[in-house]
């Protein structure tokens, strides 16, 4: 399955999350904010980044900026519960997959997690 790095800066859901994609087969390393999440990313290999866009230290824009400049073929996925910060985002369409809206449920993750795997795949 695929390595997958999580970064969010709310524990529960991160773990929420986390354990839910692990229970799928995945290989998943978890990042408290965006700072913690780059310094993963330069120092190890992913599959997939999962972000959310509001974070302390370094939100998701500015990550989702910094992965793709260091390594453009990893997909980025990021989660937001604010409409403002989807808007801020559309910029970053053609590096990230998708933006998922906050709240969701297992399936809805589950789902965006495979499909933004498979355009990597594709």
């Amino acid at each position: 399955m695929a390595r997958i790095l999580i970064a969010e800066d709310e524990d529960t859901l991160r773990r929420f999350v986390a354990r839910a994609l692990a229970m799928d087969g995945h290989d998943i390393v978890e990042a408290a904010d965006g700072a913690e999440a780059l310094e993963h990313i330069e120092a190890e290999a992913f599959d997939l980044l999962l972000s959310d866009i509001r974070m302390p230290v370094m939100d998701g824009i500015a990550l989702a900026t910094a992965t793709a400049d260091l390594t453009p073929a990893m997909p980025i996925l990021l989660m937001t519960g604010y409409a403002e910060q989807r808007e801020r985002a559309e910029p970053l369409m053609r590096i990230v997959v998708d933006v998922v809206e906050k709240p969701f449920t297992l399936p809805q993750i589950r789902q965006a997690v495979a499909d933004a795997l498979m355009a990597k795949a594709a």
